[in-house]
């Protein structure tokens, strides 16, 4: 497949003219011609506000270029630019080839039409033929799965309705280019399961993929790469781990309140067994001041992918074991294993509230083994007080298949379903995990197999 980028962007930025009044945008029209007739400076009636400023980047061939940013960070302007339906103030934009586009939900759609009316209005409009429409119909209805609705007006569809025949079009056109914003956010599990599925089919096709989301873990899925972009100006642009881990780290760092998530999204995956051992001894006795993760010195990186909380510096160390108990960056599938944390118990520490937790993730970031002191029967140490340092040890059998993850350790505290972090380091070690059998899928827990005659 060739690497040649069908979306080329240089210094691309968007300038608009803020008016404090609306007399003020009428003098400038028609004031500013006459000065410069007259070689006059012009004078400004209006405060310039840049909604976007000196992006560059390329898509080449084949990729999915995930997208993202607080609202307000320029994202929506810049796909339009992208599509030709704003016109750039700087900065050069080089499309090639047929851009099939879902950039607000059912754009183009005309609310007094009916769903086989739009189908056929927005298939033209995307540059297919009648004849291609009506050959594509029937699979663009299965795909929106709306049944006998699509003769009814689509002023009278749920967001969920509209957005699933905007996609179905949208996606059945011959496109070089597809670009998503937000559109899969309405959608329930089994339609966004499906438009992945889609996108995955048209990015294998060669096109080149823009998505928009504000959801990490679908970016993830999605994307090779990831730009973010801040107040109008690009942050970082690199691999989607990278960036969108960076991401999520500023995100929390600005915003205090984002440290507290509901539990299911903090501790989604499966629980492992989380024993708890007493690490009182004098040589963990330590300020914080003068600790450091020794994972991640030892492989010389000075931060982890990311690294935010409400007080960093509780976690000492995280040790990795084999069932030898010897230190280990490779994990035998089927061996037990042992994840240690040495912590420091915050100031405000209670054994109701206070949690530690580990994960494992494969290297997109998604997660696949999940656990925390919380999710357990067992009882913190009674004699455990503010300031003391500890180690929890998770014990359990690896079943990951032969590949590469890597750890994340938090500590937590939760009150009811909400889950506040002290610290959450993602990236904190980097292990391989080998196997002598061949396993399909990415978890593998040993099964025992019984034959049986009726």
């Amino acid at each position: 497949m060739s690497s040649d980028p069908l979306i080329k962007v240089r210094g691309l930025g968007k300038r608009y003219d803020m008016f404090a009044k609306p007399f003020d945008r009428l003098v400038q029209l028609i004031a500013d011609p006459v000065r410069r007739g007259l070689r006059m400076a012009p004078m400004q009636h209006s405060k310039e506000v840049w909604a976007l400023r000196n992006v560059s980047f390329d898509v080449p061939r084949g990729e999915a270029l995930g997208v993202m940013g607080r609202n307000g960070s320029g994202k929506s302007t810049m796909l339009q630019m992208l599509c030709g339906t704003l016109t750039p103030t700087e900065g050069e934009v080089d499309v090639r080839g047929r851009i099939a586009a879902l950039l607000e939900l059912g754009a183009g759609f005309n609310p007094e039409f009916t769903g086989r009316e739009n189908v056929f209005l927005n298939g033209r409009l995307l540059g297919l033929e009648q004849s291609q429409i009506e050959a594509r119909f029937d699979d663009i209805c299965a795909f929106a799965d709306i049944g006998q609705y699509v003769d009814e007006p689509t002023k009278t569809y749920s967001s969920g309705m509209f957005v699933r025949l905007a996609f179905a079009v949208a996606t059945s056109v011959d496109a070089d280019v597809l670009v998503v914003d937000e559109a899969l956010a309405v959608g329930d599990a089994r339609f966004q399961a499906r438009c992945m599925k889609r996108i995955r089919a048209i990015q294998d096709d060669g096109a080149s993929v823009l998505f928009v989301s504000h959801d990490v873990a679908a970016v993830r899925t999605l994307c090779q790469r990831a730009l973010w972009l801040d107040r109008g100006v690009m942050k970082e642009l690199g691999p989607v781990l990278q960036v969108s881990s960076r991401y999520m780290e500023a995100i929390f760092a600005d915003d205090p309140d984002a440290l507290q998530v509901p539990v299911g999204a903090a501790a989604d995956g499966d629980g492992v067994v989380a024993p708890l051992v007493d690490g009182d001894a004098g040589a963990l006795d330590m300020p914080i001041e003068a600790t450091v993760i020794p994972a991640l010195a030892a492989a010389g990186r000075e931060k982890p992918l990311a690294h935010w909380g409400q007080q960093i510096g509780l976690i000492h160390a995280v040790t990795m074991k084999n069932a030898a108990g010897r230190e280990t960056e490779l994990m035998e599938w089927g061996q037990h294993c042992r994840i240690g944390l040495v912590v420091t118990l915050p100031q405000d520490y209670s054994p109701d509230t206070f949690c530690v937790a580990f994960s494992i993730k494969d290297l997109r970031g998604h997660d696949i083994v999940v656990s925390s002191t919380a999710d357990t029967d067992v009882i913190l140490p009674s004699h455990w007080h503010p300031g003391k340092v500890v180690e929890i040890e998770f014990l359990f059998e690896n079943g990951l298949v032969e590949g590469k993850y890597f750890l994340v350790a938090a500590a937590e505290k939760r009150v009811g379903p909400v889950v506040e972090y002290y610290e959450y380091i993602e990236g904190v070690r980097y292990f391989s995990v080998a196997s002598s059998i061949r396993h399909f899928g990415i978890y593998q827990p040993k099964i025992e197999h019984q034959f049986k005659e009726s």
